[in-house]
């Protein structure tokens, strides 16, 4: 499945995507509201995760190309959140990974807008959740710019992170159908 915005072509992962997207995990700036930075090979593991993702599901997160240039951006897309250790699983999340070279272009909300216009008219989800440490105030402002809501009540300790960690504390938006604004 292909999604083309103005900008942008949400595709496939290709074999071009594995060298730009292992240097965007990479980048200490790109990640730091992630664990830790990525090795190439778990890069490589997690898109191999990611076209399982599309396999089982139908629809995950995509590789994202800038139309112009065919420039590799980042990740973007829409996937379930199955684990129950989650206390708003099971759900379907929407999320974004961009290289820094993309920041601030309105490349994330773009994408994601994209993302969540499939999900709510082609799947017909009735909801769509976006999560993210509470530091990270930019993809904040990208789930607000997207018409997301935050109730303070849904913020929750990441299941995944040891106690101690400073990225454990996460907020939760959520968007509903009736709600979305294409």
């Amino acid at each position: 499945m292909i999604l083309v915005t103005p900008r942008l072509v949400l595709a496939p992962w290709a074999e071009q995507d594995l060298a730009p997207f292992a240097a965007l995990n990479a980048d200490t700036e790109v990640m730091r509201y992630f664990p830790k930075t990525l090795t190439t090979e778990e890069s490589n593991a997690v898109v191999g995760r990611l076209q399982g993702m599309w396999s089982e599901h139908g629809y995950g997160f995509s590789a994202v190309r800038r139309r112009e240039d065919d420039a590799f951006i980042g990740m973007v897309g829409i996937q379930k959140v199955l684990n129950p250790a989650f206390p708003f699983a099971p759900a379907v999340e929407v999320g974004w990974r961009l290289a820094k070279a993309f920041w601030r272009q309105g490349y994330a909300g773009e994408a994601a807008r994209a993302a969540l216009a499939h999900g709510f008219d082609v799947l017909g989800l009735p909801e769509i959740v976006a999560f993210t440490a509470v530091s990270n105030l930019p993809s904040q402002a990208v789930m607000t710019s997207l018409g997301m809501t935050h109730d303070a009540a849904d913020d929750f300790q990441h299941p995944q992170l040891p106690e101690d960690h400073p990225l454990r504390p996460h907020v939760l938006y959520r968007l509903k159908r009736d709600d979305f604004q294409r």
